[in-house]
């Protein structure tokens, strides 16, 4: 899976959680989610585990840390396939 495709799908994923829909428009490697796009701790969690459930992984707690950011989730999400 390219890193476009799995843009793509994670930006689906995370596009019912979005609170501030400009900086949604403006989606970059470098996007954070909680202060850029305003998607609160609780939500971020359903986010982790719709895309477990899209990508047929397991994100352990280690990984979860690391995804705050457009660029590192895209990284952990590729590390898991890898290892699936």
């Amino acid at each position: 899976m390219t890193k476009e495709e799995l843009l793509s799908k994670l930006k689906t994923i995370i596009e019912p959680y979005v609170q501030n829909q400009e900086e949604f428009q403006h989606l970059s490697e470098d996007t954070n989610f909680i202060d850029d796009l305003e998607i609160n701790s609780a939500n971020l969690v359903d986010v982790i585990l719709d895309v477990e459930d899209e990508f047929g992984i397991e994100i352990d707690n280690d990984g979860m840390d690391k995804m705050l950011t457009v660029k590192a989730s895209i990284q952990v999400i590729q590390d898991k396939l890898v290892a699936k």
